[in-house]
């Protein structure tokens, strides 16, 4: 985990498309979402390890004291308070996957990103295409930031 979370996403992606999807024979897209998922999905277990751990050892231990089984208090008493906990850090956690995925345009993935290259070569307009490019990626982020205050305001209320 730590190799995957100290290591630059753009060197993660060139070392999965040059080498792994050479060996592996992967296309530049399923090599772009194995390097998006793998380090995501390292920053996202480490975000969920960490709100699980928050929660205090006396409430797996109630668990435990009323007959449930360990996986039973993991899942009706540990999980929820969790839930509520890393709620916020994976919002930002997903709206970062969102920015980042713009790097897969360096391996000529077609994204926004490389979309707006391509308007800007053929246009000369590069003023109004990355200011286009940078609100339809505001409103991607803003939308998503919306539906998790919704989510946060949806389980405040469950206290």
């Amino acid at each position: 985990m730590e190799l995957i979370r100290g290591t630059p996403l753009l060197v993660q992606i060139f070392i999965v498309y040059f080498f792994i999807g050479t060996v592996l024979n992967l296309d530049r897209f399923t090599a772009g979402v194995a390097a998006l998922a793998v380090f995501t999905g390292a920053y996202v277990a480490e975000i969920v390890r960490a709100g699980i751990s928050s929660i205090h050892k006396g409430q797996m231990e109630a668990g435990r004291s009323l007959g449930m089984t360990s996986a039973q208090t993991m899942r009706y008493v540990i999980l929820p308070q969790a839930f509520k906990r890393v709620l916020p850090p994976l919002a930002g956690q997903f709206i970062n996957l969102i920015k980042d995925s713009s790097l897969v345009s360096v391996i000529s993935i077609t994204d926004l990103t490389k979309a707006g290259r391509e308007v800007v070569s053929s246009t000369f307009s590069p003023f109004e295409v990355w200011f286009t490019v940078a609100l339809l990626y505001l409103v991607l982020t803003g939308t998503l930031s919306f539906l998790v205050r919704r989510l946060e305001v949806k389980y405040a209320r469950s206290n």
